[in-house]
């Protein structure tokens, strides 16, 4: 670790910055680089089958700017860009950039590309940093600015023989190793050279070509340059930032706090090195935050589908909002309070999402089929109960969820990974419905209507292989349940300690779910049983019976 051959990257001086104090408010102009800045970078560029589905897929994500390419260094984005022309692919609203070295041949060949565009963004772009002036151009300053003007007049040249509507880019490439003063200097000579050759604001564009400082370093300049341009009401201010230093997300809010009001980027953040910003990513924490990000990205595994077979690159699993696991929790303590979190939700009832661990909604953005908790050997009881209640309707009472949680927990623990949904309900089926030694009830009939809170009942059921049939009254239809299996199996001494029960649908065929805590008086030791039914109390009397063979077990197993 040779720290010695490095040195800091200075940083701007100035006291004067305001967006510390600012909040992002609405959503910039977004400008989508995925057809050029994202193919270049990759290891098998599209093809032009594959480039047609990422534009459409850009369109229906409701992007009004998409760079397609750079038509005058390639055949196939040439050719791309004249197919998309020709067959009138191109909607109305949308503007196609296309990007150019300020060179006369390769600008020449773009206005041919454009062709009977009616709407594009010509962005012209020369490196203007400290370290490319001095050691790939080896150019002074002024040599440099003027490579600048001249590409920005011959693009106002080739205006004569466009009949389309033209909006000048320019870049300063390298912008974060640039000196703010000389960087100003040059995009004002090209703002002065445009001198409104249309109607059309300039777009002057400061790339984080490599990030280089901390993002509060990118905001400082971005302000100082906004703040010191001459005219800057006739320009769009916007930004390209890059992720060399893991910070592309950061730099491009604090530069939107610091004046920005356009931002290139792809989607996913795919790009040169580590990529360009992920606009997905800024936009889904707009959307977070209350700020309509206008942008249709409700469907976050389209986007990813369509991205990982036309780039051929995986998306990772612990990717913000897209990555398969990051609305789930594996953490007991994360699953219990994302438990607690909805039903305290449910209960205001005011529409206002505000669960723990889960910045945003899942269903928002598609999500709402997967499992928002998944359960491994690190789950708890609030895991274990969430999926429970989410995807199959039990709510179990809380003093029943840490013993099933034991029971998925060993299942973990024992198998290794993770344990799936519809393996916790099996284990929940065997655990408590299915059950059915040593008791198995065959028949129940009830009469609650005795008065007095009294209640008869007359059971059909078997006890470990003997039928029995017995009729008791009681204070209520469990009590006389009770009484009535006490006659014919007096070792089956338990008091019952607890009982809910609950609406596991709606409908006319609408079922119940009961619970029953019950303890078994000569070991004190608490067994939980589970009933359902279209009936509530016949429902209670399954869980009494479904709780007695758990206490059985529990003897059995301890004798």
């Amino acid at each position: 670790m040779n720290v010695q051959k490095y040195r800091r990257n200075p940083v701007l001086k100035f006291p004067e910055r305001t967006w510390p104090d600012r909040e992002i408010e609405k959503a910039p102009i977004w400008c989508s680089v995925d057809l050029r800045d994202g193919n270049q970078a990759l290891v098998e560029p599209m093809n032009v089958e594959e480039k047609t589905e990422m534009f459409e897929l850009l369109l229906r994500l409701g992007f009004k700017q998409i760079e397609i390419g750079f038509p005058a260094a390639s055949q196939i984005e040439y050719d791309f860009l004249r197919m998309l022309v020709e067959k009138n692919m191109i909607p109305e609203g949308v503007k196609l950039q296309v990007l150019c070295q300020c060179r006369q041949d390769l600008i020449d060949r773009t206005f041919e590309a454009i062709s009977g565009l009616p709407d594009v963004i010509f962005h012209i772009y020369n490196s203007t940093s400290t370290l490319q002036r001095e050691v790939v151009f080896k150019k002074d300053k002024e040599a440099v600015k003027q490579i600048a003007i001249d590409g920005t007049r011959m693009v106002k040249e080739g205006l004569k023989n466009f009949n389309g509507r033209l909006q000048l880019e320019y870049s300063p490439e390298s912008f974060t190793g640039t000196e703010v003063d000389y960087a100003l200097d040059v995009c004002e000579a090209v703002i002065k050279e445009w001198d409104h050759a249309t109607d059309q604001p300039v777009i002057i564009n400061l790339p984080a070509t490599v990030e280089m400082n901390t993002p509060n370093v990118y905001a400082d300049q971005i302000e100082w340059m906004s703040t010191h341009f001459s005219r800057r009401e006739d320009i769009v201010l916007s930004v390209h930032p890059h992720n060399d230093r893991g910070t592309g997300i950061a730099c491009t809010e604090l530069a939107l706090l610091a004046g920005a009001d356009r931002v290139e980027g792809t989607l996913l953040g795919n790009g040169e090195r580590t990529g360009n910003v992920d606009i997905l990513n800024v936009a889904y924490n707009m959307f977070s935050q209350g700020i309509d990000p206008e942008l249709h990205i409700e469907n976050i595994n389209e986007i990813v589908d369509v991205f990982e077979r036309c780039t051929k690159m995986d998306v990772d699993m612990r990717h913000p909002y897209a990555g398969k696991l990051v609305f789930t929790a594996f953490s007991g303590s994360h699953q219990d309070a994302i438990n607690k979190g909805e039903a305290a939700m449910k209960e205001r009832a005011d529409g206002i999402w505000q669960v723990p661990y889960l910045p945003i909604d899942p269903a928002d953005i598609g999500r709402k089929y997967e499992p928002v908790v998944r359960i491994n050997s690190q789950s708890g009881k609030g895991g274990v109960a969430f999926v429970m209640d989410s995807v199959y309707g039990y709510k179990l009472p809380k003093k029943m969820q840490r013993e099933f949680a034991d029971v998925i927990q060993r299942i973990s623990e024992q198998e290794g990974g993770e344990v799936k949904p519809e393996v916790i309900m099996k284990n929940f089926r065997a655990q408590y419905l299915d059950l059915k030694e040593p008791f198995c009830l065959k028949y129940v009939d009830i009469n609650d209507n005795l008065g007095d809170d009294t209640a008869s009942v007359h059971l059909d059921f078997t006890f470990e292989g003997k039928d029995f049939s017995t009729d008791a009254e009681g204070d209520g239809p469990v009590d006389a349940a009770k009484t009535a299996i006490r006659q014919c199996v007096p070792q089956a001494d338990f008091s019952v300690e607890d009982y809910t029960e609950h609406s596991l649908s709606v409908g006319s065929h609408a079922k119940a779910a009961a619970y029953i805590e019950i303890s078994d008086r000569r070991t004190g030791e608490v067994s939980f049983g589970v009933g359902v039914s279209s009936n509530i109390t016949r429902a209670t009397i399954r869980a009494l019976f479904s709780a007695m063979n758990r206490m059985m077990q529990k003897a059995k197993d301890n004798a």
